[in-house]
């Protein structure tokens, strides 16, 4: 991997595009907040349980496959508002890479240490690698954000992406498949983990020892094959979870197979494109998923002229000449001709005032214009390739690439985040997709992770709910008090009186539905 005006006047043309095309009444049941949210897919749309279209618009944040065995930048960042700052900008799904070595330890019982800053992260004290991925878990399912899992290396390694294939000496096969299968049972009945990219960037060249290929071949370097073998197997434990399938590097020209070798000062007998982008086995060689069909998704990737100048990138391309040269027949005849929907797994780079912007903006309006599904590479400011959407401190956000960004992130017609949840809204600001659809949100549900309430000696009647710092008015202070309170970077109330201020809906806990309650009250005054 590796001006103003007018952009406004774009963004709110494209916002109009995808306001709902029409409204129905969406009745969740309250009390189950882990399985309403499932998706499947519909031709080239992925869709929720009550069949409307849903748009993925995410983030990468990597770690878990580097070492660090924790999100990279907790070293100067506190993770819990980490992700909730992203759920409030609008990512509303996080692709998190991570090895098949550090699933595999997981599952026996092994558990590394990570690298975190207790500084800035106390409340993550004497956590192991796997409790801070399910304390990072529990904070997504909180800032109504969901998760999908990348398998981004056989090995932990920071460089590990390099690798061309799924198995190597160590981590066979078998080992690959069964570290996702032990991930899916572990995670099967809770909605908040999405989708499995099942392997990052299969990628090699002819003539390499090791090349992932697409045909209809059994051999143990044949994509397709192993992709079939390894999604069956995943979806018999949670058939809900969406399958993303990454292209391959090269893909033989008609006529030719992987045999075929290249001649010097001759045109090459094969397609290239970015590891993971070539998509074009799909038309000959598709993958087959059975009775799970309905749950797959193809993911390319897709970089700029600063990661590595490809022949489409020539003085003067533009969104039609990458359509025309790159995208069309690598990809996006998937969307076109829907066989199915797209997911591009990795985007991103450099704000160079120049060819790499042109590139992204292009891209982005592609997606937006096809409303293709997606997430940014990356939030991490320690990608050297691309640099991230935060700096150094993994706190203070680039607002220009931001700004970039914003336009292909989920919003209604009045510029408010969507999240992928039907009952906890995204971040502070956003929406559900139940809200977007027109439906009701219920006003009390369980939490997953309740917080004991301290038992004051005030009356109930003489407390305004929602006035948390007891001056007399609710507003975004009271809001960011309660969220501090539930991410537990305050520990208690100075009063008795604002512990009942906080519990909105009275249940005796303060949580996230106390939060999704303050935001209805301040945004109906």
């Amino acid at each position: 991997m590796k001006k103003i005006s007018l952009l406004l006047v774009i963004m709110l043309s494209l916002l109009s595009l995808f306001a709902p095309t029409f409204k129905m009444s969406v009745s969740v049941a309250a009390g189950d907040t882990k399985s309403d949210d499932w998706l499947h897919v519909e031709g080239n749309k992925i869709v929720d349980m009550n069949g409307n279209e849903v748009w993925l618009t995410g983030c990468n944040w990597f770690g878990f496959n580097t070492g660090t065995n924790v999100f990279d930048g907790v070293w100067s960042c506190n993770m819990k508002e980490a992700i909730w700052g992203m759920a409030d900008r609008g990512i509303n799904l996080l692709r998190i890479p991570i090895s098949t070595e550090l699933v595999n330890q997981w599952s026996e019982g092994v558990y590394p240490s990570a690298n975190v800053n207790l500084f800035v992260n106390p409340e993550l004290e004497g956590m192991n690698s796997l409790e801070l991925f399910d304390f990072a878990f529990q904070c997504c399912k909180e800032a109504g954000m969901k998760i999908m899992i990348d398998i981004h290396s056989p090995q932990t390694d920071a460089m590990g992406h390099n690798y061309p294939v799924w198995y190597d000496g160590t981590f066979t096969t078998e080992v690959w498949i069964s570290a996702l299968e032990w991930l899916t049972e572990r995670y099967k009945n809770d909605d908040t983990l999405l989708a499995l990219d099942i392997k990052n960037e299969p990628h090699g060249k002819p003539g390499d020892t090791l090349i992932a290929k697409w045909d209809d071949s059994k051999d143990q370097n044949n994509w397709k094959y192993a992709t079939e073998v390894c999604a069956k197997r995943i979806l018999k434990i949670n058939p809900n979870i969406l399958i993303v399938v990454e292209g391959v590097e090269v893909y033989p020209k008609p006529g030719y197979d992987y045999n075929a070798v290249d001649e010097w000062d001759k045109e090459s007998k094969y397609y290239f494109n970015w590891w993971g982008g070539n998509l074009r086995g799909v038309k000959d060689y598709p993958i087959d998923l059975g009775e799970h069909q309905s749950q797959l998704v193809y993911s390319p990737h897709d970089y700029g002229p600063l990661v590595w100048k490809q022949p489409w990138f020539y003085e003067g391309f533009n969104k039609e000449t990458l359509y025309e040269d790159c995208w069309k027949d690598n990809w996006a005849f998937i969307h076109k001709e829907n066989i199915a929907p797209l997911l591009i797994g990795e985007w991103g780079g450099f704000m160079d005032g120049g060819d790499n912007e042109k590139w992204m903006e292009a891209l982005r309006d592609f997606m937006i214009e096809n409303k293709i599904s997606h997430t940014f590479w990356c939030y991490n400011a320690n990608s050297g390739d691309t640099g991230g959407l935060v700096s150094y401190d993994f706190i203070t956000w680039d607002e220009e690439k931001y700004a970039l960004l914003k336009p292909a992130l989920w919003q209604n017609a009045d510029g408010r985040f969507v999240g992928l949840d039907h009952k906890i809204p995204l971040g502070s600001n956003g929406i559900t997709v139940t809200e977007y659809y027109g439906g009701a949100v219920p006003t009390q549900t369980p939490t997953q992770t309740p917080t004991q309430t301290p038992t004051p000696s005030a009356s109930q009647s003489d407390i305004l709910k929602g006035d948390i710092n007891l001056d007399g008015e609710i507003d975004v202070m009271d809001l960011t008090l309660l969220k501090r309170y539930i991410l537990k970077t305050i520990s208690g109330f100075s009063e008795p009186q604002a512990a009942l201020a906080a519990d909105i809906n009275s249940d005796g806990d303060i949580n996230t539905m106390d939060l999704v309650m303050l935001k209805r009250i301040i945004l109906d005054n």
